[in-house]
């Protein structure tokens, strides 16, 4: 999976659950939600004041390194 900045936090959740991790790092502690789940990274980023390309980038190089 390669992730960007459109993709859907849910999506991204269920391809590996373990980069929640990444997103309660900047403050995203509502995963569970249907709504966070909906939203693409960059929506939630610009909600919680973050840099959504810095969260692409930390995420894409975790699953680069499964």
């Amino acid at each position: 999976m390669k992730v960007t900045k459109e993709s859907i936090i849910g999506d991204v959740l269920d391809f590996d659950v373990d980069t929640a991790r990444f997103f309660f790092e900047i403050g995203m502690h509502c995963l569970g939600c249907p709504s966070a789940r909906g939203e693409s990274i960059a929506d939630a980023c610009a909600v919680h004041g973050t840099n959504a390309d810095e969260l692409v980038e930390k995420i894409n190089k975790y699953l680069a390194s499964k």
